[in-house]
């Protein structure tokens, strides 16, 4: 049997939290469900698939239109608010451990630039270049 990528009960969280289809005076196709969309940003998140490489056969539309909606999410802000939203139902549930975390080393920046290590000493004499 297949994983659910997102469960229903998860959805129902997660759906409030976006926002609203934009309107499209001209028409065009229709669009493709927030929900599938997500689907398809989990998978290519999980599997580190390049977009492009999306099976089409989960029906979430093509990488691209994943792609686009993770990036209007992203600039509306809407992971944020997804991210704390989860943190509360974690936290009801008695499932939130704040004694562990993890910590990128990339993302700690040091303020006052860190030791500077000692210079490496030579092991021998320099060779003066030969002309040859």
């Amino acid at each position: 049997m297949a994983q659910v990528l997102l469960p229903d009960e998860l959805w129902k969280e997660i759906e409030l939290l976006l926002p609203a289809e934009p309107p499209k005076p001209d028409g065009g196709r229709p669009r493709v469900s927030d929900r599938n969309c997500l689907v398809g940003i989990i998978f290519v998140l999980k599997t580190g698939i390049p977009w492009r490489l999306l099976p089409v056969e989960l029906g979430c539309g093509s990488g691209v239109t994943c792609w686009r909606r993770l990036r209007d999410w992203t600039k509306a802000g809407v992971w944020s608010r997804v991210h704390a939203k989860l943190l509360q139902a974690l936290g009801r549930r008695g499932q939130l451990d704040r004694m562990a975390g993890v910590v990128d080393s990339a993302s700690v920046r040091a303020v006052f630039g860190g030791r500077i290590p000692a210079p490496i000493p030579r092991i021998g004499p320099k060779k003066a270049a030969s002309v040859i």
